[in-house]
């Protein structure tokens, strides 16, 4: 069982060498470029770079005095064997007739940023592994060493380059990326629920109220987030500032142990807020014990400083500090880093070596390991999940969310998880929080998180109608859609496909993916457009630019019939953002009670967090074409998924146009099946139908339902469905719905309403553009049409 292989070592049969430089041909699209005058040059893992033993790699070589040229299948390399410069390194792109000189960035699709720390709409990317033109490049000659356990500084300083160009072969280059760089391990379970977070000084009963409060309004909350006022914060000024602490506050949790277990009762799994960059210090009740260990003068309180370079203090670290607390019911830690790149000796980056260490400690210890931290560079997908920072709470910051969550796939780095409604700043807007938290249930991590402002509100109960019932649907929701979600989360560790991930990297040939920056796959049978600005006056809707890609697309929430490739606005009232089902796509759901989390996902006891798989499914179908989907469900905590252990249960829908017949198959559940259900309930969700005889029909979605279909684990169960016939876009009561709600003039609403129904008036589209209204009126009715 492995979670990350480290064979840092290229196969000999992949380089050439000369004085001073070295290049490995990792793939006949990746390189490694390194020089050093002295020929001095790193075989050990990186912080970024953990496996450079790929297979043999078919080249060809010409040589001279002056110049080294070689080529692979997709690469020509024309190279002075001197220190690289653009005159003196150039590399062609075969397939795509592109140059790159040394240094050069083309137009690059960006990675991501360490923090969103004070944003309100600029980031400074860094960049990805992509361009327009092809190519990318990174240096690693900054990162430290990684020998066995230790971590150095290099040794021998040298150029080291890796160069990709893989032209718009995204899948194929992320593959090698986590190859090169490690896999995502999949995250736990019980993650990709709903997590409550708020930097208040809560109290063992006002937290506890809280969660119960959640769980009358029925609605499941999984993670439970203790900012930093869990410890003791208001201290001697002697000691030096209150961020760091690791005693807990008994003025607040006087029974901090009680607490815990009584948030297990709920279901809940724990994460603590750390600062640690202050040490222990001689107020901390395990401050006796480190100072022991590292033999610091106690009778003078002298602090133990915070470095993770000695190995002495890691162990005390761990031992002394965290793992008391991981035993009394904390399942990971809050690294809330936010004091520099350099660490106490060295150069590396503490940041690196905290999640590097916390991880690794975790998976030590038999834990399936997840932390809660900042971004530290190439490689920190390794450790997942990322804290992307205290963002303002404006219109602006929400807007770069989604490109800059789907972007950082870029990078391969797929888990982000953002302050939902914004963390601090900015004015009250009910609306914008709704927004915010649909883009929230639609994005890797679902964490609602916020300033101590006792104005700043987050509870669905303490927002207005109707943004108050929409966000505790959408809250809901999050949990349904867990068993989709969680077999996302091992495809993005077995497959290398990130959960959320740019249109382009499936229709890299049209602008249109590109220009469409609120748009993104959520795995692989959706795609989200979350809106992003305020709803316009005149129509009481929003809008967002929206890249439809080839083929027939559903939305799950209103009905509406899409066939790609066209680039178009969608206008959504606030009860909803467009959310597309392709033809052929499976979306399997919690069909259960998910208001609570102790019942359909998770429950916790003495022995931890244990999952409770659903016993009734809602599966939704694109009805349109033929598709498969594979189930995988496993204990959600464990690490035997690296062992290949889990469950899997496949899905085929066939669509015959001809018939208008749907032949739905549910296979016998493969693999260790442990606490699978022996049987299910299951009920298919017809995503873009007409209303099928027989079976109960919702207009207003376009759904038909096949519901209380028995389903015996252990046999194939095959669902045969006559006259589905498929619904197009002319949707009159979609249209009647649209003008009632819209604030405009009663006669413009009469005529267009009775003349949009006009059969006789074949060019819709025509008559629209010819009205004398609003440009945004005329956009949304076309959407219709």
């Amino acid at each position: 069982m492995q979670t990350f292989r480290f064979d840092p070592v290229c196969p000999q049969e992949n380089i050439i060498q000369g004085a001073g430089y070295r290049i490995s041909i990792l793939t006949d699209s990746l390189l490694r470029l390194e020089y050093e005058k002295d020929g001095h040059f790193t075989d050990n893992a990186t912080q970024t770079v953990l496996n450079r033993n790929f297979p043999r790699v078919d080249f060809s070589v010409i040589r001279d005095d002056e110049v080294l040229e070689f080529s692979t299948k997709r690469l020509k390399v024309t190279y002075d064997k001197k220190e690289f410069t653009p005159r003196g390194l150039t590399i062609e792109l075969l397939e795509e007739n592109v140059k790159w000189t040394f240094g050069e960035n083309g137009w690059n699709l960006f990675g991501t940023v360490r923090t969103l720390d004070e944003t309100d709409g600029i980031v400074l990317y860094g960049k990805g592994l992509f361009s327009r033109q092809g190519y990318s490049w990174f240096a690693d000659g900054d990162s430290c060493e990684l020998v066995g356990e230790e971590i150095i500084d290099r040794r021998h300083p040298e150029e080291d380059i890796y160069f990709w160009g893989y032209g718009k072969d995204f899948y194929r280059a992320l593959g090698d990326f986590y190859h090169l760089c490690g896999k995502t391990p999949m995250i736990p379970r019980y993650a990709l629920g709903n997590w409550w977070s708020k930097y208040e000084k809560y109290t063992e009963e006002s937290y506890l109220a809280l969660m119960d409060r959640f769980r009358q309004e029925q609605i499941p909350v999984s993670v439970a987030v203790i900012d930093m006022d869990w410890h003791l914060t208001e201290i001697d000024e002697k000691y030096g500032s209150g961020w760091t602490g690791y005693t807990w506050n008994k003025d607040y949790f006087p029974d901090y142990r009680r607490f815990l277990a009584e948030l297990k009762k709920r279901g809940k799994a724990v994460t603590l807020n750390l600062h640690p960059a202050d040490g222990i210090r001689a107020f901390e009740e395990c401050y006796e014990r480190v100072a022991s260990r590292m033999g610091v003068d106690t009778e003078n309180e002298e602090p133990v400083s915070f470095d993770l370079m000695d190995p002495k203090f890691v162990d005390a670290y761990f031992e002394e500090v965290m793992h008391p607390y991981e035993d009394e019911g904390v399942d990971f830690w809050w690294i809330d880093w936010q004091q520099g790149t350099k660490a106490k000796q060295g150069s590396v980056d503490p940041l690196w070596i905290l999640n590097h260490y916390h991880y690794l400690d975790q998976l030590r210890r038999g834990k399936r390991a997840m932390i809660f931290s900042r971004y530290a560079g190439l490689g920190s997908h390794r450790y997942p999940v990322g804290f992307s920072g205290d963002t303002y709470a404006t219109w602006t910051s929400l807007s770069i969310q989604p490109f800059f969550t789907a972007t950082s796939s870029n990078v391969g780095y797929g888990w982000w998880s953002h302050d939902i409604g914004g963390h601090m700043h900015g004015e009250e807007d009910t609306e914008r929080t709704c927004r915010w938290i649909q883009y929230g249930v639609f994005s890797p991590i679902m964490r609602l998180h916020s300033s101590c402002n006792p104005f700043f509100f987050k509870e669905p109960w303490n927002q207005p109608e109707p943004m108050r019932s929409v966000i505790g649907d959408f809250m809901r929701l999050r949990h349904a859609m867990i068993p989709y979600l969680y077999t996302e989360n091992y495809k993005a560790w077995s497959k290398d496909i990130p959960i959320i991930r740019p249109l382009y990297y499936d229709s890299p040939d049209s602008n249109g993916a590109y220009e469409a920056r609120n748009g993104y796959y959520f795995g692989s049978e959706l795609i989200a457009f979350p809106i992003t600005e305020k709803n316009s006056d005149e129509l009481q809707m929003g809008r967002v630019h929206a890249f439809i890609p080839e083929g027939r697309w559903i939305d799950i929430f209103n009905g509406n019939v899409y066939e790609g490739e066209k680039i178009m606005n969608l206008y959504r009232s606030i009860e909803s953002i467009p959310v597309l089902i392709k033809a052929g796509g499976i979306v399997p759901m919690d069909g259960g009670d998910v208001t609570d989390t102790g019942s359909g996902d998770v429950s916790t006891g003495a022995a931890g967090i244990i999952t409770i798989h659903p016993s009734e499914l809602n599966i939704f179908l694109g009805v349109g074409a033929d598709g498969e989907y594979e189930l995988f469900e496993d204990d959600g905590i464990s690490n035997a998924y690296l062992d290949n252990s889990g469950s899997f249960t496949k899905i085929t829908q066939k669509y015959d146009a001809g018939e208008k017949r749907l032949t739905v198959e549910i296979l016998p559940v493969t693999g260790d099946i442990m606490d699978i259900p022996e049987s299910r309930s299951i009920n298919l969700v017809l995503c873009g139908v007409e209303a099928v005889k027989g079976y109960s029909y919702d207009a207003e979605k376009r759904q038909a339902c096949v519901l209380g279909i028995n389903y015996d684990t252990a046999k194939k169960t095959t669902v045969v469905i006559d006259d589905v016939e498929l619904c197009g876009m002319k949707r009159y009561d979609e249209l009647y719905r649209f003008l009632k709600r819209c604030e405009i003039s009663y006669d413009l609403k009469e005529r267009l309403y009775r003349t949009l129904q006009d059969e006789n008036i074949t060019d819709k589209i025509g008559y629209i553009r010819s009205l004398d209204v609003s440009e945004s009126l005329k956009d949304a009715l076309s959407e219709l049409f």
